[in-house]
């Protein structure tokens, strides 16, 4: 079975245990996704399956991957991920498949990964933490990094220095979460705690050894 399934981050919610506990909770709509291709040792030197979800309009489709959706028999599909297989797992699939949220069971621990939300240009303060510099006393640098230089020797600016930048917008993935509930008949997963990135971002969940 297939280690990993495409949603959508809907937003958050509370689930409460038999106990009364209340957990913060991220729903995400899974599923279904399609298989649109398949690789193989003897072809192309590893096992993988390239899965696709949520539809396209055909003609924001490129015609290369119009192509590979046609020759799956699948609508055009706005995201495509592969799914590397190391242990011939994924035989029992074939294109054209369909993929839902029944890979996951209530209690299995994943990795989520999304793009975290993009919050612009900002300074050394919002983006890292800076605790910033004197506001009294006329003082004239109140927010802003500090020396950067160094000595006449390398007399030059070390690569990695923290500095103002585009914050946000990355690639984040995290690790050892647990679910708390999957939704066969809805296509819906309920993962404990948040998960980066806004409402209606696409995310990447697989199973993992984390936390176990």
């Amino acid at each position: 079975m297939i280690n990993g399934i495409i949603g959508i981050k809907k937003g958050m919610t509370e689930f409460f245990t038999e106990s009364g506990e209340v957990i913060p909770t991220t729903v995400i709509s899974a599923g279904p996704c399609y298989v649109i291709d398949k690789k193989t040792i003897e072809r192309d030197g590893y096992n993988s399956l390239k899965i696709g979800y949520g539809e396209l309009k055909p003609q924001r489709s490129s015609r290369a991957m119009a192509g590979v959706f046609k020759n799956a028999g699948v609508p055009p599909l706005k995201v495509v991920k592969e799914f590397k297989d190391k242990e011939g797992k994924y035989d029992e699939y074939n294109i054209g498949d369909e993929i839902g949220v029944d890979v996951f069971d209530e209690g299995d621990v994943v990795d989520v990964t999304s793009t975290s939300k993009g919050k612009g240009f900002a300074g050394v303060m919002e983006r890292y933490g800076f605790a910033g510099q004197p506001d009294s006393h006329g003082g004239m640098a109140h927010r802003r990094p500090g020396s950067i230089g160094q000595h006449s020797y390398p007399g030059r600016v070390w690569k990695g220095i923290k500095m103002a930048g585009h914050y946000g917008s990355k690639n984040v993935t995290l690790q050892g979460l647990k679910v708390l509930k999957a939704d066969k008949e809805n296509n819906y997963i309920l993962i404990k705690g948040s998960i980066p990135g806004p409402n209606n971002a696409y995310v990447f969940i697989r199973h993992t050894s984390k936390g176990k």
